[in-house]
């Protein structure tokens, strides 16, 4: 399953700051419908990003009904990407086994 949405980056502060984009309120119904099929557990869903020319694999996580995509600083430095940022985000999950 492949999603393609733009959303803004946004800062959430605990001990050291961590940059997130929501994923969309549809496209998060939809991972959450498929949920039991793309989880290995605790409620994260394992998938490959791509912004700009960077990809990466990383893990979905839930919250308020939606799923945050975390931008490692690595990502963030390759494609100038800093809070408030609006991000075009490829993102894709597949089945676990």
């Amino acid at each position: 399953m492949e999603f393609e949405f733009s959303e803004r980056v946004f800062q959430w502060r605990g001990p050291a700051p961590y940059y997130y984009v929501a994923v969309p309120e549809d496209e998060s119904a939809v991972i959450q419908d498929n949920a039991p099929l793309l989880t290995y557990g605790w409620g994260v869903i394992p998938v490959r990003v791509r912004i700009g020319g960077t990809t990466w694999e990383t893990s979905l996580f839930p919250k308020d009904g939606r799923y945050l995509v975390p931008l490692k600083v690595v990502v963030r430095r390759a494609e100038g990407i800093d809070d408030g940022d609006l991000v075009d985000v490829h993102l894709r999950a597949e089945p676990r086994g």
